[in-house]
Parts: structure tokens; C-alpha cells; sequence
């Protein structure tokens, strides 16, 4: 019998289609829906974009006015909701609160099993998802919830509701464009997570709890807050070359660095870059920027990797003022649209998701005194695997 051949980590395996997203090797572009992501990130509210990404298309004004009402009508986080999070410790990683939330927010649908309402189950978390965040922030801090307003944006509500204060129009776009930036990225650790779980016929919010835990890793959305690790590690940019070199000697991961799928660097990287940029300018705070730049070039002067999005995303949302843990939250904010977009690709052509594994263990045994003639005799028919 032949080996079989295992793919670890199930690299270079294809393991179904879809029309959500790619990226395109000749440009080394990330695509929605075949828009590069950059130009949505330049021009788009990240409404549109997840209109985007559930229906195949940008809106029409008309189509975006209609859904930015929707969306406003949505935002309030749910009593009991508030009431669950409350009661949850302040030693809980952020993430855990988020994933215990959506469940909550499932459990309040009466038509959670009813797999039609996909579309209005991925509107309603991805309407009310800002305030969860927003709310643990403030709940950490000891601050009081604030409740959103139907005359901001989706962007600017977020940031409202976070700090209290209507934030200024470059934080604004900053924030939208990291919104957009991470909103989706193909059959990712998460997403593929949340399309196991709905190819078993699982409901929505189950499939998005799964993609919660998935994200929480530093191996995938707990990037971004290990890279405010190692700045907060590394302390000023004089110091970043050396640190970078002891670094690689220990052989350490260096976060926000490399990533799966691009060779050439990720595409996202530059528009978020800027964003930096624009923020360090209007925070006054070049060290953050002197920081990251630092680093990145310590980077390229030993190795050929580039940095990801999680690289300049982590130090812009330090800036605007989020807490290093609510970093991962804001990602599943944003996620939530992609991963939604999948879990209904997914049911709409489902086979279950089922792969096979070589098994290394003991070659089979028994236990001592037992025969077979003390055991009942198997006269079923397998058909099937369970």
C-alpha cells in the first residue's frame, strides 16, 4: 500500500471553490469579490464593502442608504447580553467575552436553526459586534456604557461608542480602512474553521463562536497584539536592530512578519502603512512610527520576509486608543463579514468537511483475557461513517 501523502497544516490543498475572495498572483493583489482590496480600502465605507461580500456586489447609493438604516436600528448591545458580559471576570481574555457574547446573541435568535435567515443572523452580529467590543473595552476600564448613535456612520459609531467622544475624520478613515482591510482573506484558519462547522449542518452563530476561537491564536488575529509585544519589548528604535538580531539568533517568531499565502509581500500592507502614517502625524508620535520602521528594515537587512497587516494595525490601533487585548475583537468585528459571506457559501453547495489522517499509533492489541467469544457478535451493516 502506497504512503499516503500527508499535507501538514493542509498546505497547498484545495479544498473546495468559492467566489468570495483570492489573491491574484500576477498582482499580488487581495480581491473581494474581485475588487483589489486596496482600491475598496481608498474609496469604500466598510458598509458597502460588506454588502460587498453578501451579495456579490458594491451597492447602488440607494441600496447603501437602505442598509446603513438597517444597520443603525441594530447597533444597541442587548440587555441580557450586558448582563452576561458584566458578570464574566476582568481577568478573561477579551476574546473569550466576545465569543461567550455572539453565543448569547444566538441563543436570543428564535430562528437560529432556520439556515434561510443566514443573511439577517451575519446583519444583526455584524451590526451589534461594535458594541460588544466597544463595551468590553470600556467595562475593563471601569467606564460605563455608551449607547450608539443613528447619525454616525458604522466607522465613527464604533469609535463613539469606544471612547465616548466623536473621534476626528482621520481616525475615522483609518480605522474604516483597517476595517476593510481585514473583513476577509479566503479559506484562512478561521474561516476554513467556520466552514467545518457549517458543513455539518450547524447553524450561523455556532460557526462564528468556532471562527472566535480560531482567531484568538497568535498564529492568526493574536498577530496584531504580539506585535505591540514586541514593540513594548524592543522599548525605542535605536534598539531594534540589536533586538531583532538576538531575536533570529534565539530563533523566536517574530510577529506581524511572513505569511502564508503572499510571496511578495501582502497587499494590504501599504494602504495600512499610510494609514500609520497619517496617525502617527496626527497623535504626534513619530517614535511610533521610528518604531516600526526600524524594525521593519532590521527585518530586511537579515531576511527576505515582509511584514502583514497585523505590522502597522497593531501600533494604528494602540494609537487611536484601543487596549492591546481589544485588538483581536476588532478583528472579529470586521471578519465577521467574510466569515459570515463563507458560512453561506458554504451551505448553499455543503458537502461535509471530513479529511483523513495516517494513523501512527500501537498496531492493534488486546486487552489481557478477554477473547471473542466474550464479546457480543457485530451483525450490522456500516453504510456510512459517522
Amino acid at each position: 500500500m502506497a504512503e499516503p501523502d500527508i499535507k501538514k497544516g493542509l498546505a497547498g490543498v484545495y479544498a473546495d471553490t468559492t467566489e468570495i475572495s483570492k489573491v491574484n498572483p500576477d498582482t499580488n493583489s487581495l480581491l473581494y469579490r474581485g475588487y483589489p482590496v486596496q482600491e475598496l480600502a481608498a474609496t469604500q465605507p466598510f458598509e458597502a464593502v460588506a454588502y460587498l461580500l453578501w451579495h456579490g456586489d458594491l451597492p447602488t447609493e440607494t441600496q447603501l442608504a437602505e442598509f446603513r438604516t438597517n444597520e443603525r436600528e441594530l447597533r444597541a448591545l442587548p440587555e441580557n447580553v450586558k448582563t452576561v458580559m458584566d458578570a464574566l471576570p476582568l481577568t478573561a481574555h477579551p476574546m473569550d467575552i466576545v465569543r461567550t457574547a455572539v453565543s448569547i446573541v444566538g441563543a436570543n435568535d428564535p430562528n437560529a436553526e432556520d439556515a434561510s435567515d443566514d443573511l439577517a443572523k451575519a446583519f444583526n452580529l455584524f451590526a451589534v459586534l461594535p458594541a460588544i467590543v466597544s463595551y468590553e473595552q470600556r467595562r475593563r476600564r471601569g467606564e460605563q456604557l455608551v449607547e450608539p448613535r443613528d447619525d454616525l456612520d458604522y466607522a465613527a459609531n464604533f469609535l463613539w461608542m469606544a471612547f465616548g467622544e466623536e473621534a476626528d475624520p482621520v481616525v475615522v478613515e483609518a480605522f474604516n480602512q483597517s476595517m476593510v482591510l481585514y473583513a476577509e482573506h479566503s479559506f484562512n484558519a478561521s474561516t476554513f474553521t467556520a466552514r467545518v462547522v457549517t458543513s455539518t449542518l450547524a447553524d450561523l452563530y455556532s460557526a462564528v463562536t468556532a471562527a472566535i476561537g480560531a482567531l484568538k491564536g497568535n498564529l492568526h488575529g493574536g498577530a496584531n497584539e504580539a506585535v505591540m509585544e514586541v514593540f513594548q519589548e524592543v522599548g525605542e528604535a535605536s534598539k531594534a536592530d540589536a533586538w531583532m538580531q538576538t531575536a533570529l539568533d534565539e530563533k523566536r517568531k517574530i510577529m506581524g512578519f511572513g505569511h502564508r499565502v503572499y510571496k511578495n509581500g501582502d497587499s494590504r500592507v501599504p494602504t495600512m502603512r499610510a494609514a500609520l502614517e497619517r496617525l502617527a502625524e496626527h497623535y504626534d508620535a513619530p517614535e511610533t512610527l521610528a518604531m516600526y520602521t526600524a524594525l521593519e528594515q532590521a527585518m530586511a537587512d537579515r531576511k527576505p520576509i515582509k511584514p502583514n497587516l497585523d505590522f502597522p494595525s497593531g501600533p494604528a490601533y494602540a494609537l487611536i486608543g484601543f487596549d492591546v487585548p481589544i485588538f483581536t475583537p476588532l478583528f472579529v468585528a470586521a471578519r465577521v463579514t467574510g466569515w459570515t459571506a463563507h458560512i453561506i457559501e458554504q451551505r448553499a453547495n455543503n458537502a461535509l468537511i471530513r479529511p483523513l489522517s495516517e494513523y501512527t499509533g500501537p498496531a492493534e492489541r488486546h486487552v489481557e483475557g478477554v477473547s471473542a467469544a466474550d464479546l457480543p457478535e457485530d451483525t450490522s451493516t456500516i453504510t456510512e461513517e459517522a
